[in-house]
């Protein structure tokens, strides 16, 4: 909670009703100040639920701040992220929403979100989904990835990775490079061709790409998503997802 003499000025605006560009030019001398200070505290000894208003009003700018911030990042990088040879395409290829979404294998959340997009997918014939490996959770997510990319290099129609994809993210226990290997071969790769594929320079590109933009964008955990212009921060399940997808598509929570 921010002192009261950090938030006298404001509070001196607020209790006055004085604009706060006009009170921004005043100054005081200090003995003006400490009767100011004084008719502040009382003021907010007297309505204690104004810091409350103010903290919300605060939280309501930053949010809005930080869209703005995401949705400029987003612009910056659009083609990478949407557009990128190195993301793996499901859904409908020419959809006219597309919906990415940066994971790591070993996030509990994830998993719960691996959910949301098969219901998504199941449910949106219009939806384009691009798939992109942040692996931030520790060295067998970083080796997890590092298959899933040669998995992606060896299928381009996706199908085979969302076999992958889907018994990786649902196996027990902390996933590494032996649980990914795992995966891949019940999933039908060909695992002589992915033992060669993973010593491909473009499997360490593609993991620098995809954190370069998550960095951009101010990603720091998983699942996080890019929805039209907007990055949605977290697992804020089927729903808030469906919401963000409609906002997209139609301007509007519905259409």
């Amino acid at each position: 909670m921010p002192s009261l003499r950090s938030l006298a000025p404001y509070a001196v605006v607020l209790a006055l009703g004085l604009p706060a560009a006009s009170y921004a030019q005043q100054s005081f001398s200090g003995a003006q100040r400490g009767e100011i200070e004084k008719i502040i505290k009382d003021y907010l000894v007297a309505n204690p639920e104004i810091l409350e208003e103010m903290s919300a009003e605060l939280a309501k700018r930053q949010a809005v701040a930080e869209a703005e911030k995401h949705r400029s990042a987003v612009q910056r990088n659009a083609d990478a992220i949407f557009n990128s040879p190195r993301g793996v395409v499901l859904g409908n290829p020419k959809g006219d929403v597309t919906f990415v979404e940066f994971f790591d294998y070993n996030c509990g959340y994830c998993k719960h979100a691996m959910d949301d997009m098969l219901s998504l997918l199941k449910s949106d014939p219009k939806l384009r989904v691009v798939l992109k490996e942040f692996p931030v959770l520790g060295q067998g997510s970083v080796e997890a990835a590092q298959v899933a990319v040669a998995v992606r290099m060896q299928d381009p129609t996706g199908k085979k990775y969302l076999d992958f994809h889907q018994r990786l993210l649902s196996a027990r226990g902390q996933v590494d490079r032996a649980k990914a290997l795992a995966a891949a071969k019940d999933a039908g790769l060909d695992m002589a061709r992915l033992e060669k594929d993973l010593a491909n320079p473009e499997v360490n590109a593609t993991l620098k790409e995809n954190f370069k933009l998550a960095e951009d964008m101010g990603l720091n955990g998983t699942p996080s998503y890019v929805i039209g212009k907007d990055v949605v921060v977290g697992a804020v399940g089927l729903a808030g997802l469906t919401k963000k997808i409609a906002e997209a598509r139609c301007g509007s929570t519905s259409c």
